[in-house]
């Protein structure tokens, strides 16, 4: 496979998922420049040539697409500006900070007939691929209903639209918020200096797809956390699948359970470097990983895979996650606040992103 050459728009934390990804398999990505407004710290220590600025960056490079990492309030226009350059865009969650400016985003994006997807990379994690997969492969039935307690707000909303197979279509949301003590666990930073009891916020929000149940329940504990898991329930007509256990039925009789096995190399005997491999389930491969680097963390063979289908996104039009996605998670987290924060049930109305239909989701085999 050819090296993928692709730019970055931002230094800030996330950006250097993306730089890392590039180093840690520099057989299939480079970053060919990178827009920042003075970090040259990110030059010595990736080996990456900044730029002030877009049009600096385009003349010097030919990026295949750029990634946008910027805070949100910055990222509509840094979208805008490279649509406007025809150049292709993954943009970093969320594509604007509101919904009048996700509105107007997508209206000058299709004005443009820029080419935009959205590096939502949380669905794209190796866990909860496989988890996709099973409860979208039939042996569940029809699904109905999915508890998703695996990150906060439209990254959560994401998994869950993805399990019940919903689109564009309306919801019924409810909210509620409660506050807890906890021992305060490791951040960005590293693990806390001294022990200290903080608050920890719990989000818990509803979705009423008509006869489909999505429920996302999140506190931000559970990011870094040692003591805060992640949980994750889906329910069809003819089985469930809680967390990395599959319950169904083959005929109306006969019960099957398996369980869904994460499988690594470089454990214990193993003298091989420690890497996923992948899931199975049954018997059965539901996920292989295909980046060869040992180490990789599985925020950043999420980031790879966005990488990789962003490429081939700009190379045949096929979107996998493109912005009228990212566009309505958000739009479904900000209702989802403004139900928690009033405590009214709340009906969502189709944006101008979701009138074209469905969007273009794949498959799960």
């Amino acid at each position: 496979m050819k090296v993928i050459p692709f730019a970055i728009v931002g230094t800030g934390w996330r950006a250097e998922f993306y730089l890392r990804v590039a180093r840690w398999c520099p057989e299939r990505f480079k970053v060919v420049g990178l827009v920042s407004r003075g970090n040259q710290a990110v030059e010595a220590k990736f080996g990456v040539k900044t730029y002030r600025n877009l049009d600096e960056l385009l003349q010097a490079a030919e990026p295949r697409f750029v990634v946008t990492s910027v805070p949100w309030d910055v990222n509509p226009s840094a979208v805008e500006a490279l649509v406007a350059r025809g150049m292709p865009v993954l943009s970093e969650t969320p594509p604007a900070p509101d919904l009048q400016g996700m509105v107007d985003l997508y209206r000058t994006v299709s004005r443009l007939k820029g080419r935009v997807q959205v590096a939502e990379q949380v669905h794209l994690r190796p866990h909860h691929q496989a988890q996709i997969r099973l409860a979208r492969g039939g042996r569940l039935g029809d699904v109905h209903e999915a508890f998703v307690s695996v990150a906060h707000g439209y990254h959560g909303i994401s998994v869950m639209r993805r399990l019940l197979g919903i689109g564009f279509e309306n919801a019924t949301i409810t909210g509620s918020r409660f506050v807890a003590p906890i021992v305060e666990g490791p951040g960005r930073g590293g693990p806390p200096r001294k022990k200290k009891i903080v608050t920890a916020p719990r989000e818990f929000y509803g979705f009423h797809f008509g006869a489909k149940l999505g429920v996302v329940d999140f506190t931000d504990a559970q990011y870094f956390g040692w003591i805060r898991s992640e949980q994750l329930q889906v329910r069809g007509t003819h089985g469930e699948l809680v967390n990395d256990r599959l319950s169904y039925l083959k005929d109306f009789k006969t019960p099957i359970r398996y369980p869904l096995t994460r499988v690594t190399e470089g454990e214990g005997g193993d003298l091989n470097a420690l890497r996923l491999v992948g899931y199975q389930a049954g018997g059965h491969w539901v996920y292989k990983n295909l980046w060869g680097a040992p180490g990789m963390m599985d925020d950043e063979i999420a980031v790879a895979e966005a990488l990789t289908r962003m490429d081939a996104y700009v190379r045949t039009g096929r979107d996998f996650y493109a912005l009228a996605e990212g566009c309505q998670d958000h739009y479904l987290w900000l209702v989802a606040l403004e139900a928690c924060k009033t405590g009214r049930r709340i009906e969502t109305r189709t944006q101008i992103w979701g009138r074209g239909g469905r969007p273009g989701m794949r498959r799960a085999g």
